[in-house]
């Protein structure tokens, strides 16, 4: 599989996603039978969303999760 380099951007979009995936896990993974809904803080998708968008990858899903795929890719 050829290595893909990352620019700056590509990267910051990509650590801000998995930040963004590592919180709602986390909201996700409360106690059983917890009534409370999973919260994920405003500022970790705008930061994401911020992201996403000075790396030029904002509606590009696929672009963006083939990089995703190339920097972390799956076990």
């Amino acid at each position: 599989m050829p290595t893909a380099v990352l620019t700056d951007r590509e990267r910051t979009a990509v650590q801000a996603y998995l930040r963004l995936l590592h919180t709602v896990r986390a909201a996700f993974d409360g106690p059983p039978g917890d009534p409370r809904p999973p919260v994920v803080p405003p500022s970790v998708l705008q930061e994401a969303e911020q992201a996403l968008a000075a790396a030029g990858l904002t509606g590009n899903e696929e672009e963006f999760f083939r990089l995703l795929q190339t920097w972390c890719p799956e076990p």
